[in-house]
């Protein structure tokens, strides 16, 4: 357990030294923007493409393992909806915004890098395919439901360009793709640009997960939802057991790709949560404290969860006795 502790521990000591600084300097939150696009558009795009980019074809076309994963997220997202419809009486933004609370993770600032480091490498082909399809998942949802729920912004055509747009402009999707693309074709950049490009790949985790904490020390918790009663154990606590459960009923995986998929599906809820509720001005206040309530939770789950996997007692295939 102490192993598993000084594993993660630096990753959450991040996030805290960004909450730290961003308490104890009084700059605005605007001050993030370049760092923002630094993490977002330049070095976690040049992460993806690295790591997609030496792996071998074969292990890229993997359908049921894309199934299951995305079906699990879908699932959560579901009840969480399904919940929150319930408990405000049909209100489909709001609900949606705790849908996405419930199944949108912290797949990008902290996926990456934690799953690298807990894993080893064979775990980055599964992260990537987990970022792609569980995002394109994402980016479908919110408009789609905020159009039936009277959010509508333009006709069903402009919505689905808006999509598409989300989709395939999204710098880690682009570099998913060129990565797979360089895979294909067995194209490998010149020496200097790799290691520049390994340069920049190093500083994602870092720079993205002291990005996260000034973000959440910006956003101080008022008060605490009701809805976080079911939003925190669908997302840290759910999510894992219906992926975990979900791949062992679409066929036999890799170990490696198992343990990737549950921890991505235990990070707590996105900060791209609080976006899309700024976007559509609903739930915003409440989006924030559900993105620092379930990172602050998650400290503790996410470590007993590699602990578990780490012990043996989570076995890959939880059908194979």
């Amino acid at each position: 357990m102490i192993q598993i502790v000084g594993l993660i521990s630096p990753f959450f000591a991040l996030i805290g030294l960004g909450f730290l600084a961003g308490r104890l300097v009084r700059h605005p939150l605007d001050g993030l923007a370049w760092l923002n696009v630094f993490i977002i558009y330049i070095a976690l795009p040049a992460l993806f493409f690295q790591l997609l980019s030496k792996t071998p074809v074969e292990k890229l076309a993997s359908i049921g393992f894309v199934a299951a994963t995305t079906l699990g997220t879908f699932s959560i997202f579901v009840i969480g909806l399904g919940i929150a419809l319930l408990r405000s009486r049909g209100d489909v933004p709001a609900s949606t915004i705790q849908g996405l609370a419930s199944a949108y993770g912290n797949i990008g600032y902290m996926g990456p890098g934690l799953a690298l480091v807990a894993l080893g490498p064979d775990a980055a082909v599964p992260v990537a395919l987990i970022f792609c399809f569980d995002n394109t998942l994402h980016f479908v949802m919110a408009p789609l439901l905020m159009a039936i729920g009277g959010e509508r912004r333009g006709s069903a055509g402009a919505i689905a360009l808006q999509v598409l747009a989300k989709i395939f402009t999204h710098p880690f999707i682009i570099a998913t793709i060129v990565g797979v693309g360089a895979a294909i074709l067995g194209a490998a950049p010149p020496a200097p640009v790799d290691r520049f490009l390994g340069l920049l790949s190093g500083a994602a985790a870092p720079c993205a997960l002291f990005a996260m904490g000034v973000t959440l020390a910006l956003r101080p918790l008022r008060r605490v939802p009701l809805e976080l009663g079911f939003i925190v154990p669908l997302k840290l606590v759910l999510h894992p057991v219906a992926v975990w459960l979900l791949l062992g009923l679409f066929g036999s995986f890799d170990p490696v790709w198992v343990k990737s998929a549950m921890l991505l599906a235990s990070l707590p809820t996105a900060t791209n949560v609080f976006v899309i509720a700024q976007q559509y001005d609903v739930w915003v206040e409440r989006a924030s404290a559900a993105v620092l309530v379930t990172t602050v939770i998650s400290a503790a789950t996410v470590t007993l969860l590699l602990y578990l996997i780490a012990s043996g007692m989570i076995p890959a295939d939880p059908f194979a006795y």
